[in-house]
Formats: structure tokens, sequence, C-alpha cells
């Protein structure tokens, strides 16, 4: 069954995405966030999802206020984390909030889901006006190259388990459309269900690679004081082979 984006991914996406190393960076983030000068004690995490970057911002010791466009996602986020993290359902190109925050951040390329730079540039825009001054936007989004060549064999696939132990196969294709300068990702999921059969769903994801070319000039436009766009872990200047960059902006 063809799903939307991000609603029926919801229920075993922390099973899939088990190997993320949200914890690294939190600390990558947090560090660079210190070594600018910036104690961060209030933060807004866009694009939450269930809520794996959230809480180890939390753990750090940050009032975390997390945004994401799924009602089911957040809907999972909310199952995870404790009580005192505030979870809203907003675009990231609309949402507005009644604060302004030390910290913004957006990890796991989900700003390459916004396919126009017109798209993007309204984000940051809304990411900039939810920052204190002095405070600093932390986002990754992946390259025209990253999104060209996702994966090796431009597919991934495997078993995990749902903590009650359920078995979820997926098996995630990738193409890219040239014409549109768009990666597509068909995911799909087989999931067994509590009285032992299985549901399948399929699931498609579209993202736009942004090279720092592509991304200074909407940071500048969105208000931004400076930025530096970087390398994980080594905080490198990018090359043209960098599958991946980390956009650090200081309001």
């Amino acid at each position: 069954m063809q799903r939307p984006p991000f609603t029926a991914l919801a229920a075993v996406y922390d099973a899939i995405m088990a190997d993320v190393e949200y914890e690294h960076w939190a600390d990558f983030v947090l560090t660079y966030s210190r070594d600018g000068g910036l104690e961060a004690s209030t933060a807004l995490d866009l694009a939450c999802g269930t809520g794996g970057f959230t809480r180890e911002l939390l753990r750090a010791g940050l009032r975390v206020h997390g945004v994401d466009a799924s009602p089911e996602m957040v809907a999972v986020a909310r199952e995870r984390l404790p009580a005192s993290v505030t979870l809203s359902i907003g675009d990231l190109r609309t949402f507005a909030l009644a604060e302004t925050f030390d910290l913004v951040t957006c990890v796991f390329d989900s700003l390459n889901n916004l396919l126009t730079p017109a798209e993007l540039g309204a984000a940051l825009r809304q990411a900039r006006a939810h920052l204190r001054p002095g405070g600093l936007l932390a986002c990754d989004l992946n390259t025209r190259l990253g999104v060209r060549e996702l994966w090796e064999g431009n597919a991934i696939e495997g078993l995990a388990r749902t903590p009650d132990g359920r078995e979820v196969h997926y098996h995630w294709s990738h193409h890219y459309d040239a014409a549109a300068e768009v990666g597509v990702v068909q995911a799909f999921c087989r999931v067994e269900d509590r009285a032992g059969g299985w549901e399948e769903f399929t699931e498609e994801h579209r993202e736009r690679g942004y090279d720092p070319a592509d991304l200074e000039p909407l940071l500048a436009a969105a208000g931004f004081a400076r930025w530096e766009i970087v390398e994980y872990p080594d905080y490198a200047p990018p090359s043209a082979n960098t599958p991946r960059v980390w956009v650090f902006a200081w309001a």
C-alpha cells in the first residue's frame, strides 16, 4: 500500500534507524556552539521526527521544543520523550512560535525534503526568526553529489525489530531524476503485526541536493550575520566530493 511520506513509517522508524548516531551529532553541534561562545540553554529542534536528536539535546541539559510536519512522527516522539519537552506540528516553511531560542537545529538531511531554493529559503527565514540575537542555527544537508549518489548500489535493505519484538523487513531503493534534479527513494517495509501476520507499505521520499554555493545566498537573504559550512566530524571545509555538509549560522 502506498502511503504519504513519514506516516506509516513512523511506527517502525526508530527500529530501522537504531544505529543513527544522534548522540555524536549532538556533541558535534554543542561543541561548536560552546567554542563559539554560546552556552545554549534553550533549543528548537526542527523536523524533530520521533525525537531521536531532541532527546540528546534534552540529555545535554537544554530545554527543548520540537516541531515536525508529520502528526504520526510527533505522536511517536510524544511517547518516547518526557512531558517537559514541548512538541508542535508545523511546516518548516511557515511555522510560528511565540518564543525565540538560543539554538535551532534541523538534522538528518531534513531540509533536503524542501525541493526548491525558494522553499529552503523560507525555512531558513523561519529558523532565523526563532533565534534570539547571537543564537545559532545548526543543520545538515546532502549536497547535489550526496543526493545523486545516495547509497552504493542504489539500495539498502535489512531486518530490524520493534521494541516489542516484531520483525521489520525493509528494502529502500533510490534513483536520481536528472530532469527534476531530485533523488527519489521508494521505502518499502514489511512489518509483522501483533497477530502474527504481515502488513506492507511503501512511501516515496524526494530530496533535492544543495551545495555550499546554493546555500550561501539563501543564508544571507534569511538574515544570518555569518556562517560556516563544514564537514562532520572534524569541521573541515567541504570539498567537491563531500556528500553532506553541516551549516552553522549565527543570528
